[in-house]
């Protein structure tokens, strides 16, 4: 989101006084608040499924979610939403999680969000699939990873349940990277990422594909 300041005509001047309104202004305009972006992978899936539908979770890819759903109840935060992808191994993985703690959009659904560098030999999507996909995921990153609002007044906390490129995607554009590296990241299923937007813009990672939780017999990356 814009700076305060590009929002303000700075040449005016409040008609009773005549002083300048710049100070009033920006303070209104000015995010008070802290979002913490809490960006899950979802839980293995049936890769054998042909279609959307049937690509849902196997027993052990439950297994995770359950233990995603219990690491988050155990940081004691307040969660103020989740939203999660439109995908069938996203929802499904947002049920078990939902379980655990106190939106469906189609912008976080898996595609190739941009040709990664340098180029890899085992997976090649055909160049049309970066144009469609790649400005959907641009467009989930600029909806939903930003600023608080003005209006915020408290620090909030929210879940997105969605895909590994989506993830890695996001976490380079919010910290700045260039978005060609996001193939160099690796994310286990159900795994945890945190994103932190204080209120002058400035975006921290705190972790990134955490699975520390689960067993080692229990961690998958598919």
């Amino acid at each position: 989101r814009r700076e305060p300041l590009a929002r303000i005509n700075l040449k005016k001047k409040n008609e009773e006084t005549g002083e300048e309104e710049l100070g009033s202004r920006l303070d209104h305009c000015k995010a008070k608040a802290t979002r913490h972006i809490f960006l899950i992978r979802h839980s293995q899936y049936n890769l054998d499924g042909r279609a959307d539908k049937d690509r849902t979770l196997t027993p052990l890819g439950r297994e995770q979610a359950e233990l995603t759903g219990q690491r988050l109840a155990s940081l004691g935060l307040k969660f103020d939403q989740i939203i999660y992808s439109s995908m069938t191994r996203a929802t499904e993985t947002t049920e078990i999680i939902s379980k655990y703690l106190p939106d469906n959009t189609d912008l976080l659904r898996e595609g190739a969000p941009i040709e990664p560098d340098p180029p890899v030999s085992h997976w090649k999507p055909e160049a049309v699939q970066y144009y469609e996909d790649g400005a959907r995921i641009e467009a989930a990153f600029r909806n939903f990873i930003h600023r608080a609002d003005a209006k915020q007044e408290e620090d909030s906390y929210e879940i997105f349940v969605c895909h590994a490129n989506v993830i890695r995607y996001i976490v380079c554009r919010a910290l700045q990277f260039p978005p060609e590296g996001w193939l160099r990241m690796s994310l286990n299923n159900g795994s945890i990422t945190h994103l932190v937007i204080r209120p002058n813009g400035r975006v921290a990672l705190r972790t990134l594909g955490d699975t520390g939780f689960m067993p080692p017999d229990k961690i998958t990356r598919t």
